[in-house]
C-alpha cells in the first residue's frame, strides 16, 4: 500500500471494484444500491460542481451533516481537491458551531438540509461564507445567490472526457504531509480543539486496520455512527478502499438491519452494545422470567469456560511473572473445571445460535471503539460466540492506538499497539513505568496528529519534549506488551480524603441493572460518592416490584427516601472486594433525574458523556447530595 495520499486509494479501488456494491441505503421502504462505479461518477460530477465555485487545494469547507450516502460523496470530492474538510454533526449546539465557524476560518460550507441552515442562519449571515452547497432541498437557491443544491448539482449528470482527466490528474494533488481534515473533539472537557490530520495519518490507519481485523473483500458493514466522527471515518473508508459493502442504518432501524443485511462486520462504539445488551434481556424476560434465567445461567457458563480455557492457554493478561508451581496448579484446577463445564458449554452454544440470528447470522467481527468497553459487555459479547475486537484510539491519532485485532487473543486487554507505535506508560514526573503498573498513556506513530489548529499552548502541554502524545487516559501494559486501560486522568474523582477514583469503572458496573439507562458519578472534593441516574421508569417498577413485595404500587417520587435507599443498596452490593472496588468506592447517595440525556447536550455525538456540562447543569442537586 505505497499511497502518498487518501485520493489514490480511492481511485485504486474504484478500477478495480467498479461493478461491486459500495453502499446501500433507503429512501422511504426503497433500498437503494450504489456501485462502485456510480460512487465515482457522483464523486466526479461534486468535485466538478466544487471546483467551479471556488474550492481548491487548502481551502477549508465546513461538513454539517449526519451519517447518509452524500456526506461520504462530499468526503471524498473534498479530497480530490485538496480541500480541508471541517466535519460536525447536525446536532451541533449553535454556540459550539460558532466558535467552530470562526476558529477554523471556513469559506465554504455543505449542510445537511435547508433547516439546518435556518438553525444556525445568524451564523452563516455574519461570517459570510462564499458559496454554500444544501445537501437535501433546493428552494433556498431561489432566494440566496451563493446557496447550490446536491439535487440540481447530480441531477446533471453529464461530464466530458476532458473532466474525467482533469479528475484522474488530480491524483498527486497533495502529499503525506498536507492536511486533510480539521476535526473538533466533541467537547467532554470544555471547549473544542482542532485536530489537524494529514494524509499521513489517516493512511497511517488504512493500512494497519485491514491486517487487524482480517478484512476480507466480501465483508459488509453495518454503519450508524456519525461519520464525521474519525472512528465511523476511518471504518467507512477502510471498507472503500477495500471493496467491501457499507449499509447506511439508524438507531430505528439498527436491530432490523443486523438481521435483514447479515452484515460480517459491526464497528460501533459502547453504547451501543450497551443498548443491545438491554434490549435482548429486556425481551427475554418478558417472554418469560424462566427463560430469562436460564439464559443468564448460560452467559455464566460460557463465560467461565472461556475463561479455564484461556487459563490453560496462557490467555490472559499477564501483569507480573507467575512461578512455575502456582501456574501449574492453576492449569490443574482450571481442567477440572472444564470437564465439568464442557456439556453445559455445548447446550449454551446451542442456545446462542438464535441469539446470533439476532445479529444477522453472519457476523464474525464486534468492532468496539470510540470509547472504553465495560468488562461485563466485554464478556458477555464473547460469551455469545462473537468475536469481539475491542480497539483503542482517539480522534489526535486518526484514530487507532492499539487493537484486540484476530492477531491477539490475551482477553481483557486492548491488544498490541498498532505496527510502528510506541506506547509508554509513564507516572506524574514523566518516567517510565515497568508492566502492570498504572500510569498515563503515551503514543508516538506515524497516525498522531501534527497538533491542535491555532493553539500553541495547548500543544506545549500535549506533547513531550521527545514527540510522545499525552493521551489523558490511564492504563498499565502486561509483560507481553498488551495495554489495558484503568481510566481517564481527567476524569477521576478526588475525594476530600484523599483517594482517587475512575467513576467509568463504578458507572459501568452499576449500570448492569436493568433500569439503568446512564449513570454519572460525582464527588469531587466530597466525603464521599454520590450518582445521578437517568432510570426505565417501568423496568424500576418491574425490578422494585419483583424484589421489594409490589413496593412499586406505593411509590409517588422517584427520589423517595426508601426508593434511595433500596437501589443504593442494589448499588453497593454490585461494588463488592472481590471485583477489586474498595471501601471508600461505596456509593453514599443518588438521585434520579426525570429527563433523559440529549446528544449535543449531555451526550457528545458518539454518545460520551459531557462530565464538565453534566455537573454544571445539575449543580443545585449535587450539591444537595452531600448535604
Amino acid at each position: 500500500m505505497n499511497y502518498s495520499n487518501i485520493f489514490q486509494v480511492f481511485l485504486y479501488s474504484y478500477e478495480k471494484n467498479k461493478s461491486k456494491t459500495a453502499f446501500i441505503y433507503r429512501i422511504g421502504e426503497k433500498k437503494v444500491e450504489i456501485t462502485y462505479q456510480k460512487l465515482f461518477e457522483d464523486v466526479l460530477i461534486l468535485s466538478k460542481a466544487f471546483m467551479e465555485k471556488g474550492v481548491k487545494k487548502g481551502t477549508k469547507v465546513l461538513l454539517l451533516s449526519d451519517n447518509r450516502y452524500a456526506w461520504i460523496v462530499s468526503d471524498f470530492a473534498l479530497i480530490s481537491l485538496g480541500a480541508i474538510s471541517v466535519p460536525r454533526g447536525s446536532d451541533t449546539p449553535t454556540k459550539e458551531l460558532d466558535f467552530i465557524v470562526k476558529h477554523s476560518e471556513v469559506r465554504y460550507a455543505i449542510i445537511e438540509t435547508e433547516n439546518l441552515f435556518s438553525q444556525h442562519s445568524e451564523i452563516f449571515e455574519r461570517i459570510k461564507l462564499k458559496n454554500i452547497f444544501v445537501i437535501e432541498g433546493q428552494s433556498l437557491h431561489k432566494t440566496f445567490s451563493n446557496i447550490y443544491s446536491y439535487n440540481e448539482i447530480l441531477k446533471k449528470r453529464e461530464y466530458t472526457d476532458d473532466d474525467l482527466n482533469e479528475f484522474l490528474s488530480r491524483r498527486n494533488i497533495t502529499n503525506m504531509e498536507d492536511p486533510f481534515t480539521l476535526i473538533y473533539t466533541s467537547g467532554t472537557t470544555g471547549v473544542p480543539k482542532g485536530v489537524i490530520l494529514t494524509n499521513k495519518n489517516f493512511l497511517a490507519n488504512l493500512k494497519v486496520i485491514p491486517g487487524i481485523v482480517g478484512l476480507r473483500e466480501d465483508d459488509s458493514f453495518v454503519s450508524i455512527l456519525p461519520a464525521w466522527h474519525i472512528f465511523e471515518r476511518v471504518v467507512e473508508h477502510v471498507a472503500v478502499a477495500n471493496g467491501c459493502s457499507t449499509l447506511y442504518s439508524s438507531v430505528k432501524t439498527f436491530a432490523s438491519d443486523l438481521e435483514e443485511f447479515r452484515p460480517t462486520v459491526v464497528a460501533t462504539v459502547p453504547r451501543v452494545w450497551e443498548s443491545l445488551y438491554t434490549r435482548i434481556n429486556s425481551v427475554l424476560a418478558k417472554q418469560s422470567k424462566l427463560k430469562h434465567k436460564i439464559f443468564n445461567i448460560l452467559i455464566k457458563v460460557a463465560a467461565q469456560y472461556n475463561k479455564n480455557m484461556r487459563i490453560l492457554k496462557d490467555k490472559l493478561p499477564k501483569l507480573k511473572k507467575e512461578f512455575f508451581p502456582g501456574n501449574v496448579f492453576k492449569k490443574s484446577i482450571a481442567m477440572i473445571k472444564l470437564a465439568f463445564l464442557f456439556v453445559p458449554n455445548l447446550l449454551a452454544r446451542k442456545k446462542f445460535k438464535a441469539v446470533q440470528e439476532k445479529f444477522g447470522g453472519r457476523l464474525r467481527l464486534a468492532v468496539s471503539g470510540g470509547g472504553s468497553l465495560p468488562a461485563y459487555l466485554d464478556e458477555w459479547i464473547d460469551a455469545l460466540g462473537i468475536r469481539i475486537v475491542n480497539a483503542y484510539g482517539m480522534t489526535e491519532s486518526a484514530p487507532g492506538i492499539a487493537g484486540r485485532g484476530l492477531d491477539c487473543d490475551i482477553f481483557g486487554t486492548l491488544g498490541k499497539p498498532l505496527p510502528n507505535t510506541i506506547v509508554k506508560i509513564v507516572d506524574e514526573n514523566g518516567n517510565e513505568l515497568p508492566p502492570g503498573v498504572q500510569g498515563e498513556i503515551l503514543v508516538k506513530g506515524p497516525q498522531v496528529m501534527p497538533g491542535y489548529y491555532k493553539n500553541e499552548e495547548e500543544n506545549k502541554k500535549s506533547f513531550t519534549e521527545d514527540g510522545f502524545f499525552k493521551t489523558g487516559d490511564l492504563g498499565m501494559l502486561t509483560i507481553t506488551g498488551e495495554l489495558i486501560i484503568t481510566g481517564r486522568s481527567k476524569e477521576i474523582i478526588v475525594l476530600s480524603s484523599g483517594e482517587n477514583i475512575d467513576p467509568s469503572r463504578i458507572e459501568s458496573e452499576i449500570s448492569q441493572l436493568p433500569f439503568v439507562k446512564d449513570a454519572v458519578l460525582v464527588g469531587q472534593d466530597k466525603k464521599g460518592l454520590g450518582a445521578l441516574i437517568v432510570p426505565d421508569v417501568e423496568s424500576m417498577k418491574e425490578f422494585l416490584e419483583k424484589k421489594y413485595n409490589k413496593m412499586s404500587e406505593s411509590i409517588k417520587s422517584l427520589n423517595d427516601k426508601e426508593i434511595i435507599e433500596k437501589i443504593k443498596s442494589e448499588f453497593n452490593k454490585l461494588l463488592h472486594s472481590k471485583k477489586g472496588f474498595k471501601p471508600y468506592e461505596k456509593i453514599h447517595n443518588i438521585f434520579f433525574l426525570d429527563k433523559e440525556f440529549k446528544l449535543g447536550e449531555e451526550l457528545t455525538n458518539t454518545l460520551k458523556k459531557k462530565r464538565h456540562y453534566i455537573e454544571k447543569k445539575y449543580r443545585e442537586i449535587i450539591d444537595k447530595l452531600f448535604h
